[in-house]
């Protein structure tokens, strides 16, 4: 199913490019028949994405339990304490971003072993719980078309008109967001005593370090994106499309006041809607900035915030309109983001290989958890996302 989606795809941007040919060259006829193939295949590319899409949720539900759980982790527990790298399936590593989860609960009792390592482990940022993850594996990467604007019609006088040509509408404007993988490496460490566990407990901490770190990474990339080798992988702040055209709308402000969560709520969306799935993705800082903001007579907070879950996401109270907010340390001070965070595309690339070094934190008698996996994004969505910054002051 995913290589006749990926030849759908081919297939439909060929046609795309004819389409883009005949308007051109005013050939409307060409156009219309090349667009009406978009269409068709637009058609077809849902039905296998449906398909697929229900495949892979059946997959990730049918996580293992019991004695496979068990043998799995002894297995690849006894290859890390060999220092034999072990890879976690591109399945397993869905499960996890798309679930926040790691391997919860106890696989197997430690016999004879030391206690449980305790970490210190903040929460990660949950929003690479809300964009969208696809399964990637085998590509060199990925083009998702999407529309810039859409058709215009034209009103006519249908006396004045009887027996002519009517008036072209406006033809729609495509983009195409390319998601190109680049390397991610992943550092981890845990106190050497972690080793006196079981081999199964042992994989499965091993393995909740090593997914954690990849979280930790995914969410740096899905905002900031990175540039590697002259390959780029797009965040939200740096959305570019094959054109070389900005996807997100920007926008710079002076100081965080009364009038910003106006700016970014009103300036999302179409004319025909508000706010909608827009979450606001901000450092704790400018949330902090935020809370502190007095009404004119100076009594009471203008804002009432409200944190939910972990803590790491919330409600922000602006009068009757409620924002949900998410806080993202990899933000820089002053960076706002409003949109709704499933018109960025995460695609995963492979499998995620992970391994235990001795040797780098040995005086520290420390494991260091090594991973390395491809990631890569991109916004596919025409101003998916409304994206400020504070103006750098003069001087």
């Amino acid at each position: 199913m995913k290589r006749k989606l990926i030849a759908l795809a081919a297939d439909r941007k060929a046609a795309l490019d004819a389409a883009q040919k005949a308007l051109e060259t005013d050939n409307q006829t060409e156009y219309k028949a090349q667009m009406e193939k978009v269409a068709n295949i637009n058609a077809q590319m849902k039905q296998v994405q449906d398909l697929i899409a229900e495949q892979e949720r059946h997959v990730l539900e049918q996580q293992p339990s019991g004695a496979e759980a068990h043998d799995m982790a002894e297995e690849r527990g006894r290859a890390l304490l060999a220092h034999e790298g072990v890879k976690i399936s591109n399945v397993e590593v869905l499960r996890s971003l798309r679930n926040a989860v790691t391997i919860t609960g106890t696989l197997v009792q430690p016999t004879g072993t030391g206690t449980e390592i305790h970490d210190n482990q903040p929460a990660i940022s949950s929003l690479l719980d809300m964009v969208r993850v696809e399964d990637m594996t085998g590509l060199s990467g990925w083009e998702e078309p999407y529309v810039i604007s859409e058709f215009d019609g034209t009103v006519e006088d249908p006396v004045a008109k009887s027996g002519q040509a009517r008036s072209n509408s406006s033809d729609p404007v495509f983009g195409i967001a390319p998601i190109v993988p680049l390397e991610v490496s992943t550092t981890s460490y845990v106190d050497r005593n972690i080793s006196k566990l079981s081999p199964a407990r042992y994989y499965e901490k091993v393995q909740q370090m090593a997914l954690r770190a990849l979280r930790r990474k995914a969410v740096g990339l899905i905002v900031n994106g990175a540039v590697k080798g002259g390959k780029t992988s797009y965040g939200i702040k740096t959305a570019k499309n094959t054109a070389g055209a900005t996807i997100i709308a920007t926008g710079t402000y002076a100081n965080i006041d009364v009038d910003t969560l106006d700016e970014l709520y009103f300036a999302y969306g179409a004319d025909t809607e508000l706010g909608g799935g827009a979450v606001l993705q901000l450092t704790k800082a400018d949330l902090k900035a935020l809370g502190e903001l007095r009404g004119t007579n100076e009594k009471g907070r203008l804002f009432t915030i409200t944190p939910q879950g972990n803590g790491n996401r919330g409600v922000i109270a602006d009068g009757g309109v409620q924002i949900p907010y998410v806080l993202v340390p990899d933000l820089s001070a002053g960076d706002l983001i409003y949109g709704d965070p499933l018109n960025f595309l995460l695609g995963l690339f492979g499998d995620y290989e992970i391994r235990v070094d001795d040797s780098v934190k040995s005086i520290e008698r420390m494991h260091t958890i090594l991973g390395d996996v491809l990631l890569g994004g991109n916004v596919v969505e025409h101003h998916g996302f409304v994206y400020h910054s504070k103006a750098l002051s003069a001087g």
